[in-house]
């Protein structure tokens, strides 16, 4: 009965029932016996369900020249009845005088005749392609569909890439045999970035920098899976933080689930569940009524896989927001489909990077290091 009730929600877009905290399998049960495995080749495949889920591979750039960008696909299936392909790109400017040099640029484009190569590592639509290269290492984006913002980049991983616990997913689902629905999530938290994007006002900005790369599947509709969200991406010489914090609606108990690492040039220092993220001074914002942080604290404890202990912090003023995002204005109509209807649904996007550089404060055995570095963040709120 439980899972026909899921499923009414599923297809009617209506709130679930309360299952209670149980009716998840958080990642971080199969993280407490093997905290993170380093990605493989097969783990980069595209899933491309055929059931209700919305599948996404995004590039997060952080450029020498000060921009800060995002480039991404979304896959979306809605209740297996129709499939919808999206290729997005934002830029952030640099500030002078205190104040960024332009609004940021937002370019969201529905894709046609979208397929994958046989293997399903790469993706192709009409004007636009990602495809990775045989050694697994690199990503070239090329997109040529929006002439406002004409993508030619190419990211390659730095140091291995990861997924939390074994698979990188948790299921939900009051069977743990029979998940009606999975939350994945897997990383290149620190990679090279080259080429540029194209734009009208600008001509071609230089994204040469770090980049973070996610691939990240959610098998259910997204405001079942998850009310809240905080997202950090920090980047710096020697290190790269990354962390990925949601909150289940309370059908699922309001269960937090927290993936992230610390990673180096060639090496992974710490991955797992064993983070977390917290909102601080938060106020409301007067035109959503969302409790919009201004300070952000973020903590990473674990072991390396020498066993030694590894403790990172990284706080401070998030400073001048960048955007709100109206995700229901903003979005295409087969991701309204998703949420559409459900009473309390108001999902915005809270973006951020802070003028004033943060430190991340590292600690690895008994060796400490303080270095200074770019995050750029999110808080997400849904319902």
């Amino acid at each position: 009965m439980n899972w026909l009730k899921q499923q009414v929600a599923n297809v009617a877009g209506t709130q679930e029932p309360i299952y209670g905290p149980s009716a998840i399998q958080s990642v971080a049960k199969q993280a407490e016996t093997t905290p993170y495995t380093e990605l493989q080749p097969e783990d980069l495949k595209w899933t491309a369900m055929e059931s209700t889920c919305v599948e996404t591979q995004v590039f997060y750039l952080m450029a020498e020249s000060g921009h800060i960008g995002m480039v991404q696909v979304i896959y979306s299936n809605v209740a297996g009845i129709h499939t919808t392909c999206q290729f997005n790109t934002k830029i952030f400017y640099p500030n002078k005088d205190g104040k960024p040099t332009h609004n940021p640029l937002w370019c969201s484009d529905a894709l046609d005749n979208q397929s994958f190569d046989d293997r399903k590592f790469s993706f192709y639509a009409d004007g636009c392609a990602v495809t990775l290269d045989d050694t697994a290492t690199t990503y070239n984006i090329k997109s040529a569909i929006n002439e406002s913002s004409i993508v030619n980049l190419t990211v390659s991983r730095t140091s291995p890439g990861f997924q939390v616990g074994t698979n990188g997913k948790s299921f939900f689902g009051t069977d743990p045999q029979q998940p009606w629905g999975t939350m994945r999530h897997a990383f290149w938290p620190r990679c090279r970035v080259q080429g540029s994007i194209i734009t009208k006002e600008d001509g071609a900005i230089d994204f040469a920098g770090r980049g973070l790369f996610i691939h990240a599947l959610q098998g259910m509709k997204p405001h079942h899976a998850a009310a809240k969200w905080t997202f950090a991406d920090f980047q710096s010489e020697n290190y790269s933080a990354i962390m990925m914090e949601y909150t289940t609606p309370p059908s699922y108990g309001s269960t937090v689930v927290n993936v992230g690492g610390v990673v180096k040039d060639g090496e992974i220092i710490y991955a797992g569940a064993t983070n977390t993220a917290e909102q601080m001074e938060v106020e409301e914002d007067p035109e959503t009524q969302w409790l919009a942080p201004r300070a952000l604290k973020l903590t990473w404890k674990g072991k390396t896989q020498g066993g030694d202990d590894v403790n990172a912090e990284l706080a401070g003023s998030l400073g001048e927001r960048l955007d709100k995002v109206d995700i229901m204005a903003k979005v295409p109509g087969f991701v309204k489909t998703l949420v559409g209807g459900v009473v309390g649904t108001k999902p915005y996007i809270f973006q951020y990077s802070p003028q004033q550089n943060l430190q991340l404060k590292i600690k690895v055995g008994d060796e400490e290091k303080v270095e200074e570095g770019v995050l750029f963040s999110e808080a997400t709120f849904i319902s």
